[in-house]
């Protein structure tokens, strides 16, 4: 494998895990305010 194939694929694993990230953020956001309107815990 070349260094330059290695090298990105060592750099979009930190992508990946930020957009899974942004995407299991935008989920409990979205899920507190439901969670408001309703006048319930999150819990």
């Amino acid at each position: 494998m070349s260094t330059t194939l290695l090298t990105i694929y060592v750099l979009i694993w930190p992508v990946i895990a930020f957009g899974v990230f942004v995407i299991l953020l935008c989920s409990l956001i979205k899920d507190l305010k439901n969670a408001k309107q309703k006048g319930k815990n999150l819990v």
